[in-house]
């Protein structure tokens, strides 16, 4: 049994971060073709180039998928459920700064962010339940394999 009420903490989250984003940007140059990392926002669908100012996103937060979770996995397990790559896109920094922690459909509420950020709201919530089933599979991925070592 896991803390259920252990405290936040990311470092094994941030260590497979790092992991993902170097893969993430090595596939994104692949597909540029010149040597520029070619990435597609996740919220606008608008085309980022090597050189804009994007940031990698956790599509819904870390700290919100660690909550969730840190129950029923280690906090290991969580970095690899919180980095799965359908929770883990690219978007303007200055959209992830906007957003922080804030859960997407809050972040979404208010019309000022989308007007002033032109986001695609379809597109964003396709974002949201994609990151949700991504989140959900691998984390009930991971709790089948413990189950089933504890059988045997």
């Amino acid at each position: 049994m896991h803390n259920p009420t252990r405290p936040y903490h990311r470092t094994e989250i941030d260590i497979l971060f790092t992991k993902v984003k170097a893969s993430m940007h090595q596939k994104a140059l692949e597909s540029g073709g010149d040597e520029r990392a070619l990435y597609t926002d996740c919220y606008t669908g608008k085309t980022l180039r090597g050189g804009d100012r994007y940031d990698y996103e956790h599509i819904r937060s870390s700290e919100a998928v660690f909550m969730e979770y840190r129950d029923r996995l280690t906090n290991s397990e969580i970095a690899e459920v919180v980095n799965c790559s359908e929770n883990v896109a690219v978007t303007l920094r200055i959209i992830n700064q906007s957003k922080g922690k804030m859960r997407l459909e809050d972040w979404l509420s208010n019309a000022n962010n989308v007007s002033n950020h032109r986001i695609d709201v379809a597109l964003s919530k396709n974002a949201a339940a994609r990151a949700d089933r991504g989140i959900h599979q691998k984390a009930n991925e991971i709790i089948s394999r413990k189950n089933r070592c504890k059988i045997l």
